[in-house]
């Protein structure tokens, strides 16, 4: 039995696995057409695989990353400067992320402290998979108090069980826990341009759950809510400042801004970041025109146009109703900073 084998009885996804040999990721940009997992073998393999979008969510992402460092730790026979080097280069692979960096840092300081560093590090890998999974239980756990049977909610991109260990990430979670106390969540997914993770991978994570789920454009947000469609939000977050303001998928500070104007709760769930003050400390992600320029393999605007596409965007602490995270439900004044 493998180690990510005794996590089976809980009905994981597994968007990351770790062999002992490679990385093995689900091809979340194959979803939901094809279940497709890559092989990895080496830690650049991996830095490639979390550029470009074959894995995406903070809690996916960052597995994948000390996963690839355990490769890395292999590979080079535990020799520490090849290590660093290799996780300057997957930190910057997606530097909005916080679970990235702290993950990357954590494993560093275990490694340099190492007399067996491919050893510890693999350990140190698989830990932080075991984390992440209680991690995403308690979320759950926490989040379902916030709802009731019959709730209608709103959800945007892709904070689930695809961007986490597989269990339910900071989203899917809330609402797993929900049915199982008797709670029925009828839940509604934004397409999520340009990649729509929402229309891709959140419904796809739904209907494998057995979920009752409607799927709407990005810009019916406000329709639905103004027809009386939509009883609360939940969104999760890539990064939390310690002051409550969250960085989370472009698109998100709109829905906030439409749920305040018809008193709908604005629930985020994921994991607070105290060294970060507020939003304006956290660098936003400016992303390829040609995700935007390219659908489907084809062009769908003119040539020689300029694109501008912010992967995230910071929705102001004052519009979230209550921070839900594995240590409990925060409502304002947001203090994280300790």
């Amino acid at each position: 039995m493998s180690f990510h084998d005794k996590f089976d009885d809980l009905k994981l996804l597994k968007p990351v696995i770790f062999t002992g040999k490679e990385v093995l990721l689900l091809d979340q940009t194959k979803l939901p057409e094809t279940e497709k997992y890559l092989k990895l073998k080496n830690c650049g393999e991996v830095a490639k695989a979390i550029k470009t979008m074959k894995v995406r969510g903070g809690g996916a992402i960052m597995l994948a990353a000390v996963y690839g460092l355990a490769l890395s730790a292999i590979n080079s026979k535990g020799n520490l400067k090849i290590l660093k080097k290799d996780a300057e280069i997957l930190k910057n692979t997606r530097p909005t992320a916080a679970a990235l960096s702290q993950a990357i840092d954590f494993i560093l300081r275990i490694a340099e402290k190492s007399s067996n560093v491919a050893e510890d590090v693999q350990q140190a890998a698989n830990w932080l998979f075991k984390k992440t999974v209680e991690m995403e239980i308690k979320v759950g756990e926490n989040g379902s108090k916030l709802f009731e049977g019959g709730d209608k909610v709103l959800t945007h991109c892709n904070a689930g069980a695809l961007a986490a260990a597989g269990y339910g990430g900071v989203t899917l979670s809330v609402f797993r826990k929900c049915r199982e106390k008797g709670k029925k969540i009828k839940v509604f997914v934004t397409e999520t341009r340009p990649y729509l993770q929402g229309a891709r991978l959140t419904l796809w994570e739904l209907k494998k759950f057995g979920f009752d789920a409607v799927l709407i454009t990005d810009n019916a947000v406000g329709y639905c809510m103004q027809k009386g469609m939509i009883d609360k939000v939940l969104v999760g977050a890539d990064r939390i400042a310690a002051n409550g303001d969250v960085a989370n998928k472009v698109g998100t500070y709109l829905i906030a801004l439409a749920a305040k104007k018809h008193k709908i709760p604005f629930y985020v769930s994921g994991t607070i970041d105290p060294k970060t003050k507020t939003g304006d400390e956290i660098k936003i992600e400016i992303r390829s025109p040609e995700e935007v320029l390219i659908f489907n393999g084809k062009r769908i605007a003119p040539k020689n146009i300029e694109v501008f596409y912010p992967a995230f965007d910071i929705t102001p602490h004052e519009y979230v109703t209550a921070i839900i995270t594995k240590d409990g439900v925060f409502k304002p004044p947001y203090n994280f900073g300790g």
